[in-house]
């Protein structure tokens, strides 16, 4: 096994197939607070990435008892959410059970689990893709409903159920006797083209969820159950921060970073920031540098240099040698920008605006609450939805469900699944997309809107992503591996920065009596944060160069000195200071599935600019330009996570290969001569501006807040009746925004 895993292929199109044997539950989940690009004080303050984004994988003989641990104790230790009256074991007593069942099944499943695909010695390519698919799409759906209900904590929500699901689908993602059919078809003389290409995929998707190594299989079962440990020594943890009566407040990590950037006294957001970083030490008291050196020990089990090392090459098809170089070339060409904005702000704001928590309020504090009265949170659905359909984006028949405000008892972060992943059937039959998402938006707070605005533009491209993949096989348009971190980033962070553009403030951004946001809000907000840009960009790649440096780390120097020593390090290196956002504070690093993938949203990043440097230099504009939703459909979205893989497609739509010039160039740019271009986009954009009376999107839209049902876009009448209903509940429930 370790000889062969040696040798592994890390070209892209196979996309490192044999390293796609990462662990646990192999979800992906695109959680998103903000957008990426949300303002560059809250960038400073730390950027609300995807808290779940990865590729992880399973064996169905050897790696179930794990899963299943994970997924029980990942429902449990949510504070108790997502448990109803009759799951209130405790989690060491499930993931005991857990573990002794998962023995039994695997070896019942030898016998009697084969899959009628598998054993006929008549299955012909188009039969056994038309059952592979059913089968799949049904074990797939049923986790994911089950995964929505426990984390929405909706009625009736079962663990058991949860962990019941994602067993069987487990099972049937790491069954080798498909995969050994798969082969056995690819290698006939009956297969067509299409067929090939949806049976490679299948073959590539199923490699990575088998696991022969029970030394591996140990280490994992060993590092989730210290993940496990440390999640339940988190939930237990009070959080909060001292006002300025001296009062201990309760906080959430999310009130905590709103506060550095929006409190206008600095003993609050002091408070705040110390208890951020104090997130060091505890974490490193409650296990984590044991979790460091029990993943790595798995990764190298599996012939891999350490942990970074497979997880990069897992997610994107290159190693983490190939990674760096990419990176170390945006962080020199970047480096003197950033001593430039740090000088520019101490001479600005004084020396005291780069301590870490006056940074965020120093660049965005007033601003924030000047701009928001022109984002109202409760219609922020409607101009998604007209932004978006001006842009000819459509959803194929998707079915979407929107669960936007926050409520006792709900998963405290906010994700985008798909339980009904889109995809052509053999007799052509089409089968639409099924989305959820989620946010924590308390409606009447100052910038609630804006954030909501941002979280819809970047979660309804990744839904029109998914939603526009057109393959043969659902497995081209799951979250699991093999999906690039970075392709899939690239096209929800494309669309979300469109809320910067001035053109797009100049349709788009409007008070509740439709006055439109002046220019001279937006020339503030220009003149103020584009010469600091590059702290954004700074922040975001600290986060893997941290992770790099703790992977790298000799096991016998993991100690809570030594990490949090690093993570200072890696702040004053690539950030010039402490960070708004102390790095163990990113909750990115603590899980698995989530730990070593950061650099994808940097790629994405990359290939954002020079998507946008492409459509200005052949189209002229992005706002509400009918071209740009087919271009993205045909060349970045069709094709999924098969062939060419992310560098390929971003060389295909934008004629040249992946690089940092088009961002450097953009962070780089006169603040005067880009203060003369916007102004020009955006009196254009004014001028030229028109509205319909209609939005189209091609999909069922339906508002949720748990089990109630707010409004359905297929029984109120269309999608801007469905957004009427929902602005109205807001008011009821939130009288304060009728107020305002």
């Amino acid at each position: 096994m370790h000889e062969r895993r040696a040798q592994r292929t890390r070209d892209d199109d196979v996309v490192g197939v044999l390293a796609h044997v990462v662990a646990i539950d192999g979800r992906r989940r695109r959680h998103r607070a903000r957008g990426a690009r949300a303002s560059v004080g809250d960038d400073v303050c730390g950027v609300s990435l995807d808290e779940r984004r990865v590729v992880p994988s399973s064996s169905r003989s050897s790696h179930t008892a794990s899963c299943r641990m994970r997924v029980i104790a990942r429902v449990i230790t949510h504070r108790g959410s997502a448990l109803n009256s009759t799951s209130t074991r405790s989690a060491s007593t499930l993931a005991r059970r857990a573990r002794e069942r998962a023995v039994v099944g695997n070896v019942a499943a030898r016998g009697r689990g084969r899959h009628v695909m598998a054993n006929s010695a008549t299955t012909t390519p188009a039969s056994f893709i038309d059952a592979f698919n059913d089968e799949y799409l049904a074990k797939h759906k049923t986790f994911e409903d089950n995964f929505w209900a426990t984390k929405m904590n909706l009625r009736g929500n079962d663990v058991e159920a949860l962990t019941k699901s994602f067993n069987a689908l487990e099972t049937f993602m790491g069954d080798a006797e498909t995969l050994a059919k798969t082969r056995e078809l690819l290698a006939s003389k009956d297969v067509t083209d299409d067929q090939r290409i949806v049976l490679e995929q299948i073959e590539k998707t199923l490699k990575c969820y088998i696991v022969e190594s029970k030394e591996a299989v140990a280490l994992r079962e060993s590092a989730i159950a210290k993940e496990n440990a440390l999640q339940a020594a988190r939930n237990k943890q009070e959080l909060g921060y001292t006002d300025v009566d001296g009062k201990f407040v309760s906080a959430t990590p999310t009130v905590l970073r709103t506060k550095i950037r929006s409190s206008d006294e600095e003993c609050v957001r002091k408070s705040c920031w110390e208890t951020l970083r104090a997130n060091g030490p505890f974490l490193c008291d409650n296990g984590f540098p044991a979790i460091i050196a029990e993943r790595n020990r798995f990764a190298r089990a599996l012939g891999f240099e350490d942990f970074y090392d497979m997880k990069v090459t897992q997610a994107e098809g290159f190693n983490k040698k190939k990674c760096f170089e990419m990176l170390d070339g945006l962080e020199e060409a970047t480096r003197p920008l950033m001593h430039a904005a740090r000088d520019r702000l101490k001479a600005e704001k004084g020396e005291d605006a780069t301590k870490g928590w006056n940074t965020a309020y120093a660049l965005s504090g007033e601003l924030t609450q000047l701009i928001d009265p022109y984002y109202p949170f409760e219609n922020a659905p409607e101009v998604w939805g007209r932004s978006f359909g001006a842009m000819k984006i459509g959803y194929k028949g998707t079915t979407m469900r929107l669960d936007l405000c926050d409520r006792v008892g709900k998963y405290p972060n906010g994700f985008c699944h798909w339980p009904t992943p889109p995809f052509k059937k053999t007799d052509g039959t089409w089968v639409p997309s099924e989305s959820n998402f989620t946010s924590l938006a308390t409606p009447d707070e100052i910038g609630s809107g804006n954030t909501a605005l941002t979280t819809l533009m970047h979660e309804g491209g990744h839904a029109a992503h998914f939603a526009n993949i057109v393959q043969g096989s659902p497995v081209f348009a799951q979250e699991r591996a093999p999906f690039s971190v970075a392709l899939a980033e690239t096209q929800s962070m494309f669309l979300d920065a469109l809320c910067e553009d001035a053109a797009w403030q100049a349709r788009y951004a409007k008070d509740r009596k439709g006055n439109v946001i002046p220019w001279e809000l937006i020339e503030r907000n220009i003149r103020q944060k584009h010469p600091y840009k590059v702290m954004a960009l700074r922040g975001m790649i600290a986060v893997p160069y941290f992770e790099k440096a703790l992977y790298e780390l000799p096991e016998d120097q993991l100690t809570t000195e030594n990490i949090c020593r690093v993570a200072d390090e890696i702040e004053e290196k690539i950030q010039g200071g402490f960070s708004g956002r102390p790095l163990m504070s990113v909750p990115h690093i603590l899980a698995d599935e989530s730990s070593a993938y950061y650099h994808g949203y940097v790629f994405a990043e990359m290939a954002v600019h020079q998507t946008r440097e492409h459509f200005f230099r052949t189209e002229g504009y992005i706002v509400d330009n009918p071209k740009v939703g087919p271009t993205l459909e045909a060349e970045y979205w069709r094709a999924g996570s098969g062939k060419p893989g992310f560098l390929g497609l971003v060389n295909n739509l934008t004629g040249k290969p992946l690089s940092h010039d088009a961002w450097v160039k953009e962070l780089g740019e006169d603040v005067e001569e880009l203060v003369k271009s916007e102004r020009e986009a955006y009196e254009k954009s004014l001028a030229e501006a028109t509205s319909t009376s209609d939005v189209d999107l091609d999909m069922r839209m339906l508002f949720v807040h748990g089990d109630e049902v707010i409004a359905d876009s297929a029984e109120n009448g269309g999608f801007l009746p469905a957004c009427a209903k929902f602005k109205s509940w807001i008011h009821d429930k939130w009288p304060k925004t009728v107020a305002a």
